[in-house]
């Protein structure tokens, strides 16, 4: 899923629409070992901080924060794939009126959503609710083609995003 995001990306860098990218992960470094100065191998390393979601940048003067998430399950997505953390975070965004959502892949369906944080948020809150059902998902998300130049078309939400917006 990430590889499809990152080339979708990539496109709409190159063809001047929308400039996102992946979030580097930050780690400590403990233990490299040096056998050449070209083949240093990093052999410990520890998450310095949780992270925030895999991904963020700007569309038509908008800020974009979203996470990627994927399940080969056929009829719900685990809530439990969610980090506090991102919750978090994809709330505070959506506080400063940021445009904030999940790229879900259904793997075996082969099947994408692009779902809202606010949704995604309320779900899972629900101290009594484990997973979203497919039902919800394809209720409260826009669904997208896998294909060409972008890979991912994943704009084309959130344009329905703004023109909600708008209203």
């Amino acid at each position: 899923l990430e590889q499809q995001i990152n080339e979708s990306n990539k496109y709409y860098l190159m063809e001047e629409i929308a400039v996102v990218h992946k979030k580097p992960t930050p780690i400590q470094i403990v233990k490299v070992d040096y056998p050449k100065r070209s083949k240093a191998v990093i052999r410990e390393a520890y998450f310095r901080q949780a992270s925030t979601t895999d991904y963020n940048g700007v569309y038509k003067g908008y800020y974009l924060d979203f996470e990627a998430k994927e399940t080969r399950n056929k009829t719900n997505f685990p809530l439990k794939n969610f980090h506090e953390h991102q919750i978090f975070h994809l709330d505070e965004c959506l506080k400063q009126q940021g445009i904030c959502f999940t790229i879900i892949r259904f793997a075996s369906l082969e099947r994408y959503f692009v779902t809202p944080a606010s949704f995604v948020i309320r779900a899972w809150r629900k101290k009594d609710k484990s997973s979203m059902t497919l039902k919800e998902i394809e209720n409260n998300s826009f669904e997208i083609k896998s294909g060409f130049r972008p890979t991912l078309p994943y704009l084309k939400a959130v344009d329905k995003f703004i023109a909600d917006r708008k209203r």
